[in-house]
Formats: C-alpha cells, structure tokens, sequence
C-alpha cells in the first residue's frame, strides 16, 4: 500500500494533519476586565478595610496583634528554656547509670522468657510489659478511623421533602446528591472493569497474603512478626481484594459492621484481659493463666490471643482507610 494513498501513513510520518480543516475548532477569547471594574473592585476593598474594620484606628485590634507579638515571645523563650533545663539533666554519654545501661533491659533479656513464656523478648515486652501502651496504641488506630469516617463519608440517602410538591433543596444540590449516589451504586467507576489479569493474580495471591499474614500473627512471640506487622498484611490482601473485584464482592464478608464489630470485640477482650493481668500483678496474686511452653504456638499465656486482637484492628483499619479515602464508605 503507497504511502500517498493511506491517511494513517501520512499521519505517522508527520507529512499531513488528519484533523485540520476537518474538526471545528473556536478558541475562546481571554477575559479581559475592564480597567471601571478593577477600580471598582479595589476601592470596595479598601472601604471594607478603612471602615469595617478600622485597621488604623482600632486600638483593640492593635492591642491584641502587641499582646500576640508579645506571648509567643513569651511561649518560645519558655519552651526553649523547658527544653535546656531537661537536656541538663541527661546523664552523660558513656556513664554507666545511663537507662541503656540499667536493670530494666537486663531484666527484659535474662528474665524474659521465664515471666512472659515469649521467645520473641521484643514481642513480650509490647505484650506484657508495655501492654498498656500497646493497648493505647490500637485505640489511637480505631479513634483516627472513626474520625476520617466521619470527615470523609458520604450519605448513603438522598433527604426527602419534608412534605409532597414541596422542593426543600435546590436542583444544585439535588444533582449533587444524585452523583453521590450513583458513585456509591457504581463503586468501581475509578477502576479497570473486569480486568481478567488483575483478577487472576489477586485469585491466586490474595489466599497467600492471608496465610502469610495470620502466620505472622500466630508466631509473633515465636519469631520476629505480631499484631502489627501481621495485621499490615492481612489489610494489604483485603485492599488487593477490594481492587481485584469491587466492593460488591467485598461486603459480602467485610462491611462496616462487620469493622465495628471487630474491633469492638478485639479492644474489649485487650481491655479486659490486660486489666486483669495488671490487678493481679499489682496485687502479687496469681493469674492462673498458664504461660505453656516456650517455643510452642500455644504459649505465652495472654500474648497470643492479645497479638490475634491487635492484628485484626490494624487490618481493619488499613483497609477502613483506603475504603473511605476512595469511596467515602465500606
């Protein structure tokens, strides 16, 4: 075929433009303001300014800005001061009584294992130790989701007319909510549809990631791994998901109350158990929970089925997060 006599030939080698003269084409002229307007505009400026609000001769305005100026002056020089003061009170580098150097790692590492029955020592200073802080940790988790929940989510209705023929919103805000509501019905507008290589490498994948995740969970104070790390996985396996097959697959085993209620479930049982370790131990009462033993998956007394709770919040949340940043809702 000649070149001269195909248009895609002639295109690809740069000799003619297909769409000159064939595609109407208008461009828009620039707006210009005109020179009465632009005065207009400044001298309204500057009558709100000179009139409304009296930056010259309000005194209370000039008293709060030297008032201002003068607490954070105040502010900076304290807090700086704070921080001198402490930095003083560091022991020295290299000195034997530094906290590296104390009783409190030394009984972590020589007495670890016999008190908390954990192989793992870092795991069974998070989850027996510091559980409390730990406990602090996975409600900081459940509180930020509640709170993008409550910024970024969506209305699932649109409100109806408090009575019959009466239009008790614009048709601004009606086009508002309807686009609301078919980006709800239609959840995966942002993404490929039916993407068969997608959907079969998530098939396949997605089963691992969640053995691979629960493992980590299960031997978290066996080996290096825990809530944390093994709920980020389980939370990246259920976004992979999510992205595979939509959220109409998705909520048929994950949806919001099914998220309410396991972290519900996983901080009260936190909750409890740790708060009946620390009465007993304050008291020097036995718990009678059996530590097991060490180096068996069920071991370490309160620190498995703790890592278990602590695993499902972080996966939930993971996936809460990028349900609501893309969505609006689960």
């Amino acid at each position: 075929m000649k070149r001269k006599n195909n248009a895609f030939f002639r295109w690809f080698f740069g000799e003619e433009d297909t769409l000159i003269g064939k595609v109407e084409m208008k461009a828009q002229p620039e707006y210009e303001q005109k020179e009465g307007e632009i005065r207009e505009l400044m001298e309204e400026r500057a009558q709100l300014r000179e009139q409304i609000y009296d930056v010259r001769d309000n005194t209370k305005l000039k008293l709060f800005h030297k008032m201002y100026n003068i607490a954070a002056v105040i502010f900076c020089i304290t807090l700086i001061s704070i921080l001198l003061v402490n930095v003083s009170w560091l022991p020295h580098y290299g000195d034997g009584d530094n906290p590296v150097n104390n009783e409190v790692s030394a009984r972590y590492i020589e007495s670890g294992l016999q008190e908390t029955g954990a192989v793992n020592i870092v795991t069974g200073m998070i989850l027996d130790y510091r559980a409390f802080d730990t406990f602090g940790e996975s409600n900081v988790l459940f509180i930020a989701t509640v709170t993008v929940l409550i910024l970024m989510r969506l209305d699932k209705e649109k409100k109806a007319p408090a009575k019959p023929g009466v239009e008790v919103y614009s048709k601004a805000e009606d086009d508002m909510t309807m686009t609301i509501a078919e980006a709800q019905a239609n959840d995966r507008i942002y993404e490929p549809k039916n993407d068969a290589i997608l959907q079969k490498v998530a098939g396949f994948l997605v089963p691992i990631i969640f053995i691979f995740g629960i493992y980590v969970v299960l031997n978290g104070h066996l080996s290096p791994g825990g809530g944390f790390s093994g709920g980020a996985i389980i939370g990246a396996g259920l976004i992979l998901y999510l992205n595979a097959f939509g959220f109409e697959k998705t909520e048929r085993f994950f949806t919001e109350k099914t998220y309410k209620w396991i972290c519900f479930v996983a901080l009260t049982f936190y909750c409890l158990a740790k708060s009946y370790s620390f009465f007993t131990g304050a008291n020097h009462l036995e718990s009678g929970i059996p530590l097991g033993t060490p180096g068996a998956i069920v071991s370490s007394g309160l620190i498995l089925p703790l890592n278990i709770c602590v695993g499902m919040v972080v996966a939930c949340t993971m996936y809460a997060f990028y349900a609501l940043f893309r969505k609006g809702g689960f």
